[in-house]
């Protein structure tokens, strides 16, 4: 704070407080015992009240296996203890029955439930959501939940909308706002992440082939978000004159700041969604309310404030779905598109892969 810092991230910060008698834990794996204990929300007024609280700061809260209810309390602003806080629900949606290292198709529908609760309970109970896709610790998403290679424009701008209309504060992680897809090293020496190497020797162990434990890897590693920015198509992407610690991606000739901001279409889209959250008060304060919530491949809210909303629509599929709207949806304004036009007839939109669209009215 004397340096002029004003915005501070917790790590994990919700498992700060633990029982005071400590018992045989009631899950089996002892999280019950020091996740979102009610000393938690003690700890953070004295923190805030001594420290971050004394100035006009942001502050974000990492929240590990936490629930809504608890992250309203922790964002309420007259509770005095975070500005906003990160779940992770939404990122384990592709583990088989909890598990990290197996692999399915990401299930859509739980997804879109998580978004739709979390979206509607925060909004209702004033909480403050911290929106995002990647971290240093996650898959690009990208090549989890689009298609990043026929259609990584269009996944990167959908998911990127999906956020930044959103309710809450998105972030941007490095390369996410230039289409950066997963590395998809070949070979084990590669990777450096030691949850990775000790995970390809469990999955050996198991019985699979060093094939089907490199895949899994290739498709779960902390690596996959953290291999250096491409910044041009010089040698290793324009990152370092040396040796980077980690390898560059394959696709960095093609796939690199220099290229996008000359040819790209995600990173005029990134600027365009961010220019629309600072210009449109309904995007920085309205509330959520879910549209369409049970669809089976469409990821929609609306947004309201005083006389004015706002559709988002997203189809999650590489399939091209038809969705009918409320005629006047159509009276109102196009704010932002991932395709050049829309494809629209007798109050039905044809939504081509990875489409989105928000109307206002």
């Amino acid at each position: 704070m004397d340096k002029g810092v004003t915005g501070f991230r917790f790590d994990v910060i919700n498992l700060i407080g633990k029982d005071e008698i400590l018992v045989d834990a009631d899950d089996g794996v002892g999280k019950s015992c020091y996740t979102d204990k009610p000393i938690v929300h003690d700890y953070l007024k004295e923190l805030s009240e001594r420290s971050f609280g004394r100035i006009n700061s942001i502050t974000v809260g990492e929240m590990s296996s936490t629930t809504v209810e608890n992250c309203i309390l922790y964002t309420q602003p007259d509770r005095h203890e975070l500005s906003m806080t990160f779940n992770f629900h939404h990122l384990k949606v592709d583990y088989v029955d909890g598990d990290k290292w197996q692999h399915e198709p990401f299930r859509f529908s739980e997804l879109r439930d998580l978004y739709h609760t979390w979206g509607e309970k925060m909004s209702q109970n004033n909480g403050w959501n911290a929106l995002f896709w990647n971290n240093h610790d996650q898959p690009r998403a990208i090549s989890r939940f689009g298609n990043d290679k026929k259609y990584r424009e269009k996944s990167a701008t959908l998911l990127a909308t999906s956020i930044h209309l959103n309710r809450g504060t998105p972030f941007v992680y490095q390369g996410e706002e230039i289409g950066m897809t997963d590395p998809y090293f070949d070979t084990l020496s590669q990777y450096r992440d030691v949850e990775s190497i000790n995970a390809y020797n469990m999955l050996i162990e198991q019985g699979k082939t060093s094939q089907e434990a490199l895949d899994l890897i290739q498709k779960k590693s902390r690596d996959n978000g953290r291999i250096p920015m491409p910044w041009d198509n010089s040698k290793n992407a324009g990152f370092t004159t040396g040796d980077p610690w980690i390898p560059i991606g394959k696709n960095w000739e093609t796939i690199n700041v220099d290229n996008e901001l000359n040819n790209g279409e995600i990173f005029p889209y990134y600027q365009k969604l961010i220019s629309l959250r600072k210009n449109l008060d309904i995007i920085s304060e309205g509330d959520y309310k879910p549209y369409a919530p049970d669809s089976t491949w469409l990821y929609a809210f609306t947004r309201n404030l005083k006389n004015q909303k706002m559709l988002v629509l997203n189809n999650f599929r590489s399939e091209e779905n038809i969705l009918e709207i409320e005629e006047n949806w159509f009276d109102g304004e196009i704010v932002i598109q991932n395709y050049p036009d829309l494809k629209v007839r007798d109050n039905k939109i044809q939504m081509r892969p990875f489409e989105s669209v928000a109307f206002l009215i």
